[in-house]
């Protein structure tokens, strides 16, 4: 998937998608299915718009287990198109 760098800076210009990959940075590969980000403080169909918007973008992979959406974020392949870019965000203080 080709991202352009615009694409990638809208998607993490959203403080809550922010939030949503430094969560997923600190758990691990496919530990954190969708319900558990609920405490965040947007409306449900809001918050599976952002898990979209970052799927479109190439930070995150999902997969289906059972009726739960678990989440990967693809660091290494985001830190590999845009060096240097997931660092500043999840350096950033919540």
């Amino acid at each position: 998937m080709e991202v352009s760098l615009q694409a990638a800076l809208d998607a993490l210009a959203d403080p809550v998608r922010r939030g949503i990959v430094r969560e997923l940075a600190g758990s691990p590969d496919w530990s954190r299915p969708c319900g558990t980000f609920t405490h965040l403080p947007v409306a449900k169909s809001t918050l599976s718009h952002h898990f979209t918007v970052l799927r479109n973008v190439g930070l995150l992979e999902q997969r289906d287990e059972g009726t739960r959406r678990l989440n990967r974020l693809r660091r290494q392949e985001f830190d590999s198109r845009f060096p240097g870019l997931l660092s500043l965000v999840l350096e950033e203080a919540p």
